[in-house]
């Protein structure tokens, strides 16, 4: 199952890179999908929270496909795996809604 850990690890990458992009950018950046990006109370402080986030995400990511080193093809530890990623996803929404509360511009 080599191969699937490097095609996973490649998507750590690309959340990696989606924190770097969001680290870097002098604009508010958007998190999810179709959203216009909030208006915050300091951009700078925002984007690395959420950078931080992607990073998190990411490491924790990579960590949950390290099974896959190990794992038989068809095994039942591909579950774990998978509710891994769950429980993580579900992680990276909480905490952007906590970062969001922090700095977002109140009306």
């Amino acid at each position: 199952m080599i191969i699937g850990f490097i095609f996973w690890s490649v998507m750590a990458i690309g959340l990696t890179a989606i924190g770097i992009i969001s680290w870097r950018s002098k604009k508010p950046v958007g998190f999810f999908t179709g959203m216009k990006p909030p208006e915050v109370t300091d951009t700078v402080k925002y984007n690395h929270a959420v950078g931080k986030i992607w990073f998190v995400y990411a490491a924790v990511f990579e960590l949950c496909g390290v099974p896959l080193l190990f794992l038989k093809r068809n095994s039942a530890g591909f579950a774990f795996l998978m509710l891994g990623v769950v429980a993580a996803s579900i992680g990276l929404a909480v905490a952007y809604t906590i970062i969001l509360a922090k700095y977002e511009k109140k009306p």
